[in-house]
């Protein structure tokens, strides 16, 4: 039996500023199995990147109750939070977000050497990943002398570095043209086959149909579930 990554009951996120309530998300209740990709859709302010940065423990909900890789992470410690959040979570960002004076082994040890990892290991691991993403001949190039889509594999490489339980992609293909796009897309279909659990944030209808689960959030709130037919047990 597949194990919940991540489960959401009743998860809200009010902001107030200048005595104005604005309800990002309303009453959120979802889960993510063990191997699943899943597709956050819908439009523009829609309150997709706030459930992200909430699933990544970047940001903590107004109400509800949290569970992240089988801990209740919602009233945790900020201290207790980034440790979950460095072991669990890999984070894919749409603007890449490579150190500009590191070169491509640099960039994706570093979160590996902030965790502790022996110097040996780090090694090991750095070199494994950058040859699953297809980097390992740029390994010593820095991120300008990279194209915009080498620069995605490199940060998926580093999110996948410390083996998380799930990767958080925030518009992976958003600073990408169309051809770099789809390749961005391949390599994450490729992780998920080999057993990555998945969850992305898209406003780009023709990247959903990589997913195994499809999310539709309107002002805040869920409005549709699909899941291919394949995947449906």
């Amino acid at each position: 039996m597949k194990q919940d990554v991540i489960r959401m009951k009743g998860i809200k996120k009010v902001y107030l500023t200048n005595e104005l309530e604005t309800h990002a998300l309303t009453n959120i209740n979802l889960t993510i199995q063990q191997g699943e990709f899943v597709s956050i859709a819908g439009p523009s302010g829609c309150g997709k990147s706030t459930l992200l940065s909430i699933m990544g423990l970047l940001d903590n909900p107004t109400d509800g109750e949290y569970w992240l890789a089988e801990q209740d992470v919602s009233k945790l410690t900020q201290q207790q939070q980034t440790s979950i959040r460095n072991k669990a979570v890999g984070f894919i960002f749409q603007s890449f977000n490579l150190i500009a004076d590191m070169n491509v082994f640099e960039n994706v040890e570093l979160p590996l050497v902030y965790s502790g990892m022996a110097k040996n290991e780090r090694k090991q691991r750095v070199l494994e990943v950058l040859e699953q993403v297809q980097m390992s001949h740029r390994i010593k190039h820095l991120p300008n002398q990279l194209s915009g889509g080498q620069q995605q594999r490199v940060a998926i490489a580093r999110a996948l570095a410390g083996k998380p339980q799930i990767l958080l992609a925030d518009e992976p293909t958003g600073n990408l043209d169309s051809h770099n796009g789809e390749k961005a897309m391949e390599l994450l279909a490729e992780l998920h086959a080999q057993g990555t659990t998945i969850c992305m944030v898209t406003h780009d209808d023709r990247y959903n149909s990589y997913a195994t689960r499809i999310i539709n959030l309107f002002d805040g709130s869920i409005v549709e579930e699909k899941a291919k037919l394949a995947d449906i047990a």
